[in-house]
C-alpha cells in the first residue's frame, strides 16, 4: 500500500500478463499525443499567420507582366501612327489642290484638263476628309497607369498568394492533427479492450496511465476502505493459495463497510488478521495501554477465540 501508484499498476499488469502490451500501447499513445500536440501548435500558428495576411480582392490571381502591357501600348501607338499618316496625306492633298489652283490661273490652255483633274482630286479629298473625321485615337492612359502601378499590383498579388499558401498550410496541419487524434483514440480503445479481456482480481479495478483505478477513482482519491480492498485483492492474486492477510488501519472502515468487506472476504475464502482503533464488538482482542483488556498481569496471555471466515 505504501508503493507508488506506478508500482501498484505495474504489479497488477504483470499479474494479469498484459504489462508489456499495455506499456507498448501507452508509449505509442504518448508519442502520438506529443506528435499531435506539435502538429496542433503548427496548425494554430499557420491559421494565425493566414489570418494576419493582407488580402486584396481586386488584385488579379497572377502577377501582371510588364511586357504584355508594353506590347498593347505599342499596338495602340502603331494604330495612332497610321492615323497620323492619313492626316499627313490629307494635308499633302490639300497642298496639291492649292498648287493646281495656282496653275489654273497661269495655264488657261490646260484649264479643261486641270479642271477635270481638280474634280477628281476634290472627290478624293472629300473621301479622305470623311475618313479622317471618323478616326478616333485610342488612349494609352490606362496602360500607362498600369505600368506605373505594376509593382503595387504585383505586391498585392504576392500578398494574396502568401495568404492562400498560409491557409493551405493551416488546413494541412489541421488534417494531420485530426488523423493523430484518431490514432490516439484507436490506441486507447485497444488498450481498454486488452484490459477488459484480462482476468482482473477485482470487479471495477483497472489501470489507466500506469495508475490503479477502482470504480473510476485513482488510488489517491479512493477511500481508505477501497484501498484496503484493492490491496487485499492484489495480494490474493499474487498468491492464490494464500489463506489469510495481515492488515493495519482497519478503522478506516465504518461498521457497514466493515461488514461488506467481511462478506467479500468470506466469498473469496480469505481470513484477515487486522488492527483497528476501536472498542466495538467487532474486535476479537482489545488492547488498551499496551495490555489485553480483562487481564491484570502486564504480560499478555494468549486469548483463545473461535475464528470464522470474515470475522475480525
Amino acid at each position: 500500500m505504501n508503493s507508488s501508484g506506478k508500482e501498484k499498476a505495474e504489479t497488477l499488469l504483470r499479474l494479469i500478463g498484459v504489462g508489456d502490451q499495455v506499456e507498448a500501447l501507452e508509449k505509442k499513445e504518448t508519442d502520438l499525443y506529443s506528435d499531435r500536440q506539435a502538429v496542433g501548435r503548427i496548425a494554430d500558428q499557420k491559421k494565425k499567420y493566414a489570418r494576419e495576411q493582407v488580402f486584396y480582392p481586386d488584385a488579379p490571381r497572377e502577377p501582371v507582366s510588364p511586357s504584355e502591357l508594353i506590347r498593347r501600348q505599342q499596338e495602340i501607338l502603331a494604330r495612332n501612327g497610321e492615323n497620323q499618316r492619313k492626316r499627313n496625306a490629307l494635308q499633302q492633298m490639300q497642298a496639291q489642290s492649292e498648287e493646281l489652283d495656282r496653275k489654273i490661273a497661269g495655264m488657261e490652255e490646260q484649264l479643261a484638263d486641270m479642271k477635270a483633274e481638280r474634280k477628281r482630286m476634290a472627290s478624293d479629298i472629300e473621301d479622305a476628309r470623311k475618313s479622317a473625321e471618323e478616326l478616333q485615337d485610342e488612349s494609352t492612359a490606362e496602360l500607362e497607369a498600369d505600368l506605373a502601378n505594376i509593382e503595387e499590383i504585383n505586391r498585392k498579388v504576392r500578398a494574396n498568394l502568401d495568404k492562400d499558401k498560409a491557409e493551405e498550410d493551416a488546413r494541412y496541419y489541421e488534417r494531420q492533427y485530426n488523423e493523430l487524434t484518431g490514432q490516439i483514440t484507436e490506441v486507447r480503445e485497444r488498450k481498454n479492450a486488452l484490459l477488459d479481456q484480462a482476468e482482473l482480481p477485482l470487479p471495477g479495478l483497472s489501470v489507466n496511465d500506469r495508475e490503479l483505478v477502482y470504480n473510476g477513482q485513482r488510488w489517491d482519491n479512493m477511500s481508505g476502505a477501497d484501498q484496503l480492498k484493492v490491496s487485499t485483492a492484489i495480494v490474493r492474486k499474487l498468491n492464490p493459495k494464500c489463506g489469510f492477510v495481515l492488515m493495519d488501519k482497519l478503522e478506516q472502515m465504518d461498521p457497514s463497510t466493515l461488514e461488506e468487506f467481511g462478506e467479500w472476504l468470506t466469498k473469496e475464502g480469505l481470513q484477515v488478521i487486522a488492527t483497528r482503533v476501536s472498542t466495538g464488538d467487532e474486535c476479537s482482542v482489545i488492547i488498551s495501554d499496551g495490555y489485553i483488556e480483562g487481564q491484570a498481569h502486564p504480560v499478555m496471555e494468549e486469548k483463545k477465540t473461535a475464528w470464522k471466515a470474515g470475522e475480525f
